[in-house]
């Protein structure tokens, strides 16, 4: 016979139980079969020694310092490492690397809450899962941040020289790299750490620079001058991803452009918010339909104050008739959507800044001042000359450095590029064939887009931190082909000797590559690529998930892509999972200059990792989630009620002394389909729900539903579990009935629950453990059980027949509350249905009065109304199924009477205050819109109140004649 007895952390139920533990152990039984609860016995002494769980029985709520303890005891036994015990198909996502420098924000918590639940789900059904984690180390911002601390001690990189400048990074981050590690681990991310990366470590840098020269091979990588985003204050160029716009005021400035060759009265004006730039025009554009200017078409402009320069005046329909004056000055060295226009016109490019943000010597008088000094100085000179037309306010979108914060310059500079033509092409193809699905769906055509449109990546900085361009130069040569692309100066030298000769010198470029280059080689390099024949590459590559927010998908999920179907020949991951931005309650963005920045760290300490957890997870994939306190609040109060819910199982199971207690709890079993039909009605309904509850849910979780999956466990637990068979149970368990309905009513409490706390495991990871290590199950920890099966028995007809059952319920409570009956009182009533509802409402009838506050002893069930009906409220619960409830066991019938007389007067007397106003014109007409609707609203509720009461006096009053 199986007892508990034999199990030193098993069914001990009693106050004075020590503190229940778990040891590791074998894997064990699914929960839907036979359960043997065995120890062995050097876990049985490991487990109460290692201090790291609390029974529900010994602490009022969850202690949310014990997350810390239960991280920890999972990393030590090797759980978060990928395990081919029950399965060989490898579920593998990549974690988003966040930057070393960074702290953790409610960006980090979404990604890691998603990506744990993937993770935690599959471990759960059996796959082997790796979640590889590491972090990006962030060229232009950890140089920033070492910069400053060298300012601090009065130093400048420039005077330390390159080597012992990154000499004092490494040191920085061997310093401060862990602690965003540290914080992602506060959220309980379930990631093999034994696999940690860092994107410039020893493999990842191997990885970088055999991905350049292959690329460089192929031709895919080429150095040329081009318009980049260019940081002055930095001295690099930056990523459109590091560029940010935000809408300023700002000034519109009319400028007048004399013709060549005409009147005085011949000129164009053009409106420019940059007038610093016209130093730089080369030519005047207008829209070929527009009258006003076809006259000029072919003709040159003068550009103001540059000593008579000529520019053509030509046509494009590019040019909006409605903006502005309708003219455009076109600047290609220094805007965008310029460049772009005179390289398809053929029109030259002028640079006229330096890399400082001064203009240089092309802008004449102005050379060598700052970009805004000239705007200010510029605009003085064009009022004196007379070719200042106006300035006007005008609301700016201005791109600034996510970094520093300056205005970012659109500037030509000498550059390394990726061609990115036909590396797009294989990546729309990649989804078009379904070898990868965007969810959500509507993003595929946001990433078919932008692949569509793309442009040549610029992959160099002007950093010293990165990962430095595997480029030499030849010393002494300038032509464009002279340079040498090795693993290594020592490969340089030698290729450089055989082209050049022995005694060439070679020099490495001082550029590196943008993080984003390494970042779009993560799923591989992190595997071992470009060894292939790495077991970590070999077992777990191509990954199968990519999770990351949307506002990432071209600068890294598509490069990503591409380089992956480029390097390896294979999609870098199956599938691309997107999630939207965090905001704050009302939808607006946080940002440290609102002040609504909402730390993780401290909502941890005042919620606990699994409100915030299960908070998160509730959005929608793809769309922004307002994050409020009140979610969160009612999150942690989900927490306590699920601690609340363990506290009271754990305390109506039976003591571990009694064999034949447990041993009858254990013979109830659940997966068998005569068994679930022979349960009672709150039993076969409730584990009917579940059994449903368990498809549900892992069809969403399938889908990654995964607010569905939050939505359904939630209602389940709270509405069907804690609030109707708990409290049902209650009368198989305190009542009279019998040993074996107070033993079903344990085993039902204990199967369901354990389920529950299985489901929301991937969720709320850390008090579902904790939970789950009080129950008297087995020997495997909860983050390595198995998930519950699938298409297990329920009965339909169960479930509809306990839904009358609540129906009556809640009529009778309803009228309880509408009469003021006093919760303590239990009242009689007759139950009138046919006879089969009147036979399984009857067989509960201990639960109904429970349930409804009956004197069970007074409860009558008939298939017609009672002879003194009338005497009675009446309530039709559902078709066919009624109750009637003696009003003089619910009220003293006088004193209601007088009480809700003096009622129906003061309500009378409000609302007779009410209606004049309502039919005073001079109010309806001249009082705001909506304190006249609020008006409106109290008389019309002041008015169905009254009613409500005079048919309620009505009835109480005819109650008493007939009594009488």
């Amino acid at each position: 016979m199986p007892s508990f007895s034999h199990n030193p952390i098993s069914l001990a139920i009693q106050p004075s139980r020590p503190k229940v533990l778990r040891s590791s152990g074998d894997r064990g039984n699914s929960t839907n079969e036979p359960r043997i609860i065995t120890m062995n016995a050097a876990a049985a002494v490991a487990a109460p020694e290692n201090g790291v769980f609390t029974s529900p029985e010994l602490a009022k709520s969850f202690d949310f310092s014990a997350e810390e303890r239960i991280y920890n005891w999972w990393e030590s036994q090797g759980y978060f490492r990928p395990s081919f015990d029950r399965g060989t198909d490898p579920y593998v996502i990549s974690m988003p690397p966040p930057n070393v420098t960074g702290y953790l924000h409610m960006g980090h918590a979404i990604f890691v809450t998603l990506d744990d639940i993937m993770v935690r789900y599959h471990r759960m059904k059996g796959r082997p899962t790796l979640w590889i984690p590491g972090t990006d180390h962030a060229g232009i911002a950890t140089q920033l941040v070492v910069e400053k601390m060298l300012q601090s001690e009065g130093m400048k990189r420039t005077e330390m020289g390159r080597d012992n400048f990154i000499n004092r990074v490494w040191e920085w981050k061997e310093k401060h790299g862990a602690r965003i590690t540290n914080q992602i681990k506060r959220l309980g991310a379930s990631c093999d750490w034994t696999r940690e990366h860092f994107t410039l470590d020893e493999q990842l840098s191997r990885a970088v620079i055999e991905a350049f020269i292959k690329l460089h091979d192929k031709g895919l990588i080429y150095q040329g001058s081009y318009l980049v985003n260019w940081s002055p204050n930095l001295q690099t160029a930056v990523s459109d991803l590091e560029v940010e716009y935000s809408e300023e005021p700002g000034t519109l400035y009319h400028i007048k452009y004399r013709v060549a060759g005409g009147t005085r009265s011949d000129f164009l004006t053009v409106a420019t918010t940059r007038p610093e730039t016209l130093f730089g025009d080369v030519a005047i554009a207008v829209n070929p339909d527009d009258d006003r200017y076809s006259k000029y078409i072919g003709k040159m402009a003068i550009v103001p104050m540059t000593y008579g320069r000529h520019v053509p005046i030509i046509s494009d329909k590019y040019v909006d008739k409605e903006f502005g004056t309708g003219v455009l000055k076109i600047s290609p060295g220094h805007d965008h959507n310029d460049y772009t226009l005179a390289r398809k016109l053929g029109l030259p490019i002028l640079n006229v800044m330096n890399k400082d943000g001064t203009l240089n010597d092309v802008a004449g008088l102005y050379c060598g001042l700052d970009r805004f000094e000239v705007r200010k100085q510029l605009w003085s000179d064009l009022e004196e000359t007379g070719l200042a037309v106006k300035k006007e306010p005008h609301t700016l979108r201005v791109p600034r450095s996510q970094r520093g914060g300056e205005i970012i310059e659109p500037l030509v500079s000498k550059q390394w590029f990726v061609n990115m033509e036909s590396l797009a092409k294989k990546a729309l193809h990649a989804v078009h064939k379904g070898e990868i699905t965007v969810m959500p769906e509507r993003f595929e055509k946001i990433y078919n887009h932008w692949l569509s449109n793309i442009k040549d990546w610029c992959i160099s900085r002007q950093l010293w931190w990165g990962h430095r361009i595997p480029v030499w130069y030849i010393a002494g040569k300038s032509g464009e082909n002279d340079y040498i692309v090795a693993h290594n100066e020592v490969e340089a030298l030698g290729k450089a000797r055989g082209k050049y000769g022995e005694d060439v010198e070679i020099y490495q470029d001082s550029d590196v590559l943008d993080t984003w280059f390494s970042s779009a080689l993560w799923p591989f390099s992190t595997l071992g690529w470009p060894d292939e024949s790495s077991e970590d590459f070999k077992r777990f590559y191509p990954t199968t998930m990519l999770e990351t927010g949307h506002d990432i998908l071209f600068f890294w999920v598509a490069r990503m892509v591409m380089m992956g179907i480029e390097l390896t020949g294979k999609v870098p991951f199956s599938n691309i999972y997107l999630h939207g931005l965090i905001r704050d309650a009302q939808g607006r963005k946080m940002s440290k200059t609102l002040g609504n920045v909402i730390d993780p760290l401290d909502t941890i300490k005042e919620y606990g990792t699994d409100a915030l957890r299960f908070t998160l997870a509730l959005g929608t994939a793809g769309q922004d989630l307002n994050l409020s306190m009140e979610r969160l609040t009612a999150n942690k109060a989900f927490t306590n009620k699920l601690w609340n819910a363990g506290k009271f199982v754990l305390q109506n199971l039976p003591s571990q002394t009694d064999a034949s207690a447990c041993a009858a709890i254990l013979a109830h079993k659940f997966d068998v389909e005569e068994s679930v039909l022979r349960l009672p009605l709150p039993e076969c309904w409730v584990v009917s729900e579940l059994h449903e509850l368990i498809d549900t849910v892992t069809a969403s979780y399938d889908k990654y539903f995964f607010g569905d999956v939050g939505r359904e466990i939630y209602d389940f637990f709270w509405s069907d579990f804690a609030d109707w068979y708990i409290e049902a149970s209650k009368a198989r368990l305190y009542q009279s009935g019998g040993d074996s309905t107070a033993s079903l009513a344990q085993a039902v409490l204990l199967y369901v629950f354990e389920n529950i706390l299985k489901l929301l495991h991937p969720f709320m990871p850390f008090v579902t453990e904790e939970l789950w290590q009080a129950l008297p199950n087995w020997k495997e920890a909860l983050i390595i059980s198995s998930w519950p099966q699938t298409s297990l028995p329920r009965h339909a007809n169960s479930i509809r027949q306990f839904e009358n059952f609540q129906a009556l319920t809640r009529a009778i409570r309803n009228a309880r509350a509408e009469y003021s009956v006093e919760p303590a009182k239990r009242i009689s009533a007759s139950i009138v249905a046919s006879k089969d509802v009147v036979q399984y409402i009857s067989n509960e009838k201990e639960v109904l009065a429970l349930l409804s506050r009956l004197d069970v002893q007074n409860v009558q069930f008939a298939t017609c109304p009672p002879e003194e009906a009338n005497k009675c409220v009446h309530l039709v619960a559902s078709e066919g199924l009624e109750a009637y409830l003696p009003l003089a066991d619910m009220v003293d019938i006088s004193a209601e009477v007088d009480r809700l007389g003096k009622r129906l007067a003061k309500m009378e007397t409000e609302y007779e205050g009410l209606v004049p106003r309502l039919g005073s014109p001079k109010f309806v007409e001249k009082a705001p819109e909506d304190v006249v609707r609020g008006v409106r609203e109290k008389a019309a509720e002041a008015e169905e109140k009254i009613k409500l009461t005079k048919n309620r006096l009505e009835f109480l009053r005819s109650s008493a004649l007939v009594s009488q």
